[in-house]
């Protein structure tokens, strides 16, 4: 019997794996997040269909009111907010997934920031997480521009997708394992949608676990045991997608230089190769006539 080809990955020892836990009850309406269908990730339909899915998702995710702790902490901080952020309107719901819906680069974080995302109505956006993030997306050329503050500031992604763990903003930036729970049908749809993905950033422990669940839940490769994060390493699947650790860009890893710039932006370098990588073995195997083919005339 033929033996199957082990993903390469890159590991260090002493990684729990996240808990198992059930599928979330539906909410006080009646219902529940989307299930992800069976099959692998990539088997989509058209573009279009995908994106008229993700507008749905996005829907879904804005009306959601599952958690009741969540609810009660992202309104209760939209009701009284810091003096420097008087007289603002908060967005005070939960955030969906932002960038293009045909990227090849995926990054999933932790969740909004009470005083960012909540705020702004966009993810990572409006705090220094957000600030470090996008100014490294865009050095690296997946955005048009360094700067996200506010989800009308005209920023766009560019063959990249942001999304996170959870979807709303938790007390003291701790979610609860029935929050995660709660959340997870969300991103596992984001990954099932976003077909043409061919690199993942986890941005933390619990972005990166966060998408090692979604694969498991859609039947994708994962290997066992799990890989150890650390910032830097690199995992590719069977299927060609390859999971990249990174330190979260939160305050307490930039302020105390635990992430520094010039590592948060070796992660977008090597994102950027191993998609330019993957383009160029894709344009090999349609081989020089179909590339014809397919130019405009």
């Amino acid at each position: 019997m033929k033996n199957r080809r082990r993903p390469h990955v890159a590991t260090l020892p002493g990684l729990a794996t996240a808990p198992r836990v059930q599928p979330p009850p539906p909410d006080a309406r009646g219902r529940r997040p989307p299930e992800a269908p069976p099959g692998p990730a990539r088997d989509g339909g058209t573009a279009a269909s995908r994106r008229r899915a993700l507008e749905r998702l996005r829907a879904a995710i804005v009306e959601c009111r599952r958690c009741p702790r969540l609810v009660a902490y992202r309104e209760a901080v939209a009701a009284t907010p810091p003096r420097r952020f008087r007289g603002q309107t908060y967005w005070a719901r939960p955030l969906p997934g932002f960038g293009d819906p045909e990227a090849r680069l995926l990054l999933v974080g932790l969740a909004p920031a009470a005083h960012g995302g909540n705020r702004t109505g966009r993810i990572f956006t409006g705090d220094e997480s957000g600030a470090w993030l996008f100014r490294a997306l865009w050095r690296a050329g997946f955005a048009n521009q360094p700067t996200s503050v506010h989800r009308d500031d005209g920023l766009r992604l560019r063959d990249a997708f942001v999304t996170a763990a959870l979807r709303c903003a938790p007390p003291a930036n701790r979610p609860r394992p029935d929050e995660l729970a709660a959340c997870r049908p969300y991103l596992v749809e984001e990954v099932r949608l976003l077909r043409r993905v061919r690199v993942v950033v986890g941005l933390g422990r619990i972005g990166w676990h966060a998408y090692l669940d979604a694969r498991r839940a859609l039947g994708l490769p994962v290997p066992r045991p799990l890989p150890a994060f650390a910032h830097g390493a690199l995992t590719t699947f069977e299927d060609g997608v390859t999971l990249i650790a990174s330190y979260h860009p939160s305050q307490q890893n930039t302020f105390t230089g635990t992430l520094t710039r010039p590592m948060f932006q070796r992660v977008f370098r090597t994102a950027r190769r191993l998609i330019e990588q993957a383009g160029a073995v894709t344009r090999s195997r349609r081989g020089p006539t179909a590339d014809a083919a397919a130019r405009p005339r």
